[in-house]
């Protein structure tokens, strides 16, 4: 078959029911015509390239075996999900993947009735899964309800809670474990590929529960007979098999299975699908980035990536060699470790994301990445610092929001020095509604004992994070994803006086006052305004989100009747609500016009971030005409 034929394959499904008809020969062809269509839109949209590569075999396996018109699968995080759209009627549009106004990076239920939960953090699967089994049990029906996990996602607790109360209800159930880690040599294969077919068939689970009924009717003996043989089996699969961590769940474990095998896959779905009293494990190994070289000799490069070449996979580079704030955080810290052997790094298996590599190169010993488990990570540094040690805990604010009862509980009811490092906090970009970190003011701000800083660039970021390091409370540090402002760094760090922020420009008339990433376009705004109408609006940057400037924000509440806030987060319980919510209490609300600049109550689409502060209004003009509008209200 030619290259033009094996591609209108892809072309030619118009639903994912067809999949189910394609023959032997035709599917290792879709599959090649899928990762290249993946390769190609990837390489200049950006994505999650090599966790979607190693599933493309599963996911052909999974709409031969299973109808999706009926059936249900969740996929865990979504990371792996890209050959799932094209297949369920996306492949038309699979060029806008992350675009803005196009196809969402991750299952999504209001983009097709075929993503049937929709997805973007990890360990849900299960969960979600267990409670549409127990739906359909309920309703009489008759369908399979499958999860799709990553052994990366199978670290958190949620997964195991699933795991748990599934295996106590005995609700028919199928897991799917991929496994892109564990080396699997081909005789243990072969004899685990034995061992599933035969212990998993009916008749002989059948058997199995009946010889364990005759053993425990023997008077007297019985029981411990009974308990011999199953401890028995159990030895006997887990000297073969790793299955026996699933077999204590109640799970029948079927696996482990090659990944990339196709007619293997389809056999053990088919088995795993003819287990009918209970839930079932299937044990699926792959190999992350397949059939991409570049991506599997560097899959947690091609995790997640940007534009690239897709002939080489050399990095196309954006053109912007300003230092991110990332790796201005990442040096700093190594930089403080260094004067104070108290220091200690954490993050829940994001390293390279939150730039803690750099410290885990240097202080390999003070340095703990916990998998994808956010509570835990907060509860443990919490243990640290009660032993006199002071954790900087390093995670994306969308994560944070995971452990929102640990910080209030473990961290700040006992008041115990934790650094929150919240990384990628504001609009994110083509990750979309499920990634931007625009909620964590409003869930940090109301914890007592908790102090919050914002820092305006790169160079404040490194004062900011000395001062929360040594400031013997719990703190946290917010700053965006991306390139930082491109300023010119201090030689030295310096602590911030508590409660004070900086007045960037005097003004009158109109006060702006502006948070974090947004003190510079509130800056270019008050320049724009000067030009335009002759007086110099007051710029003034807050750093401290909590305690407030409250002194200062006085000082601005009586001096201007009209006033500007902007922040990257959200309104509702941001800032701009503390600030007004004080002002309240001491009497400083006057009837002052007042504008606020945020993101409204709606979650956030996917597109590039200059694109969502555009359709948001956080960009230099919308200052503009924010401030236009109250001078001219006269």
């Amino acid at each position: 078959m030619t290259e033009n034929t094996a591609q209108s394959l892809l072309d030619s499904l118009t639903s994912p029911k067809q999949v189910m008809d394609l023959s032997d020969e035709q599917l290792p062809l879709l599959a090649a015509e899928l990762r290249k269509r993946i390769i190609d839109v990837v390489s200049k949209n950006g994505g999650h390239l090599a966790p979607s590569l190693g599933v493309v075999e599963l996911t052909l396996a999974l709409l031969h075996t299973f109808n999706m018109e009926r059936d249900k699968i969740v996929w865990d995080v979504g990371h792996q999900a890209y050959a799932y759209k094209l297949l369920t009627g996306r492949a038309s549009r699979f060029h806008t993947l992350r675009t803005l106004g196009g196809i969402a990076g991750f299952p999504r239920r209001s983009e097709s009735p075929y993503d049937r939960f929709g997805v973007g953090h990890s360990s849900t699967s299960i969960s979600a899964a267990l409670g549409m089994a127990m739906a359909r049990d309920l309703a009489g029906g008759k369908e399979h309800v499958l999860a799709v996990i990553g052994d990366g996602s199978l670290t958190a607790g949620e997964a195991f809670e699933g795991l748990n109360l599934a295996g106590h209800m005995g609700r028919r159930l199928i897991v799917v474990l991929n496994d892109n880690e564990i080396s699997i040599s081909p005789n243990v294969g072969a004899l685990s590929l034995f061992l599933s077919r035969t212990l998993s068939r009916r008749w002989v689970r059948q058997m199995r529960k009946d010889v364990l009924q005759l053993l425990r009717s023997i008077p007297r003996i019985g029981q411990k007979l009974a308990l011999y043989a199953m401890r028995g089996e159990w030895s006997f699969k887990s000297f073969f098999t790793p299955g026996m961590l699933f077999e204590a769940f109640r799970f029948t474990y079927i696996g482990p299975v090659d990944g990339h095998d196709l007619p293997a896959l389809c056999r053990h779905l088919q088995m795993a699908a003819a287990v009918e009293d209970g839930p079932v494990l299937l044990h699926v190994r792959t190999c992350k980035g397949k059939g991409y070289a570049p991506a599997e000799k560097d899959p947690t490069h091609f995790h997640g990536v940007g534009h690239f070449e897709p002939e080489t996979g050399l990095l196309i580079p954006s053109g912007n060699k300003t230092p991110s704030f990332t790796g201005i955080f990442g040096k700093t810290l190594v930089e403080l470790a260094e004067k104070d052997d108290r220091l200690l790094a954490i993050t829940a298996a994001m390293p390279e994301g939150t730039g803690t590599n750099l410290f885990e190169e240097r202080f390999p010993e003070r340095f703990v990445d916990v998998g994808i488990c956010e509570q835990h990570a907060v509860t443990f540094a919490a243990g640290l610092a009660a032993s006199g040690f002071h954790p900087v805990v390093a995670i994306y604010s969308t994560f944070l929001q995971r452990a929102y009862d640990q910080i209030v509980h473990d961290v700040c009811l006992q008041k115990l020095p934790v650094t929150f490092c919240v990384d990628r906090a504001g609009l994110v970009g083509e990750d979309g509604a499920t990634h931007h970190g625009v909620f964590d003011i409003a869930y940090l701000r109301h914890i007592p004992e908790m102090t919050l800083l914002a820092p305006r660039d790169e160079n404040m970021l490194r004062h900011c994070l000395l001062t929360a390091t040594t400031s013997g409370l719990p703190c946290a540090v917010r700053y965006p994803r991306g390139a930082g402002m491109g300023v010119p760094l201090e030689a030295g760090l310096r602590l911030l006086p508590s409660a004070r922020g900086e007045i960037m420009q005097e003004g009158e008339r109109v006060a702006i006052v502006a948070v974090g990433n947004r003190v510079r376009p509130a800056l270019e705004a008050a320049a724009a305004i000067e030009k335009e109408f002759g007086f110099r609006p007051l710029v003034f940057d807050p750093i401290w989100l909590k305690p407030l400037p409250a002194a200062q924000l006085a000082g601005i509440a009586r001096a201007f009747d009209r006033i500007v806030f902007v922040e990257e987060g959200c309104l509702a319980g941001g800032f701009a609500s503390a600030v007004l919510e004080r002002w309240a209490d001491d009497g400083l609300l006057r009837g002052q016009r007042i504008r606020r600049l945020g993101i409204g109550d709606a979650f956030v689409e996917h597109g590039t971030q200059a694109q969502l502060r555009e359709l948001v209004g956080l960009r230099a003009p919308d200052i503009i005409r924010a401030v236009r509008e109250l001078v001219l209200k006269d």
